[in-house]
């Protein structure tokens, strides 16, 4: 799934472990169909999200995927002020679709990612929207926010590099997690990340490069304490930059908000 992991022989992807797969595919765009039940999703109520993919060329339901990250499909749901976040994975119906009871807070509108790799294809991250009652469609300004973010048992620092993050240029994401002791894997990887800009058109998921300044499978220490995210920002605006990690098996998220400027 991360399509930058290349090698010459076989082996298993440092990311996210997945074993290497040769001579892939063109890469097709499949489409995602997403239902709510009931029809109109009600701010406060439970909605339930039915999602199916289907083939480009045939148009059948997929029903049968690769695992990625220990999960058949990952789903991200964002509203446009980008003040709730969800990470969470659908349960697959015997019809190949999948089902994911959520509360949506507010009125917004959301946007609504999918991240999942059906069997002998490439993996796929497709989105939809969708709008509850009373959504304002106001995009939001974000003020940076750079500074340490506490989650439920851990405490998140940042440092950029550069400091000033450049569209089209790559940007290291360094997170220093304290306490380090008693962190684990979540999910097959020591973090996750998904990056959107302000404006929810740009949205990107990831995981780490380096841990601790190795890759993940040569890591020795037990528990590390910094986790490095390389990432190219796509354009001048400010991206809302969510990061996971588990310590003692609780998964803190926390959030920071990025400006990257255009080269002058």
């Amino acid at each position: 799934m991360d399509k930058d992991v290349r090698s010459k022989s076989p082996g298993f992807c440092p990311r996210c472990k997945m074993k290497l797969v040769a001579n892939l595919p063109d890469p097709e765009e499949f489409r995602l169909d997403l239902e709510t039940l009931p029809r109109v999703a009600r701010p406060g109520r439970t909605t339930h999200l039915r999602l199916a993919l289907h083939h480009p060329k045939t148009g059948e339901v997929v029903r049968d995927f690769e695992l990625l990250h220990e999960r058949l499909f990952h789903l991200f749901v964002i509203s446009d002020d980008l003040s709730f976040f969800a990470h969470d994975h659908p349960t697959q119906n015997p019809d190949g679709s999948f089902l994911l009871p959520i509360v949506l807070p507010k009125p917004a509108a959301y946007r609504v990612v999918a991240d999942t790799y059906p069997k002998n294809a490439t993996p796929q991250f497709l989105a939809k929207t969708i709008i509850t009652p009373g959504a304002r469609f106001a995009t939001p300004k974000l003020p940076p926010s750079l500074g340490p973010q506490s989650g439920l048992n851990l405490t998140v620092e940042l440092e950029t590099e550069p400091k000033q993050p450049i569209a089209g240029q790559e940007t290291l994401l360094f997170f220093r997690l304290k306490p380090a002791d008693g962190l684990q894997q979540y999910l097959a990887a020591w973090g996750h990340m998904l990056v959107a800009s302000q404006d929810l058109i740009d949205v990107v998921h990831d995981h780490p490069l380096y841990v601790d300044g190795v890759s993940p499978p040569d890591l020795k220490k037990q528990w590390p304490s910094q986790i490095q995210f390389n990432i190219i920002f796509p354009r001048e605006t400010t991206y809302r930059v969510w990061v996971q990690f588990q310590r003692e098996r609780v998964v803190n998220t926390v959030a920071f908000n990025i400006p990257v400027k255009a080269l002058r």
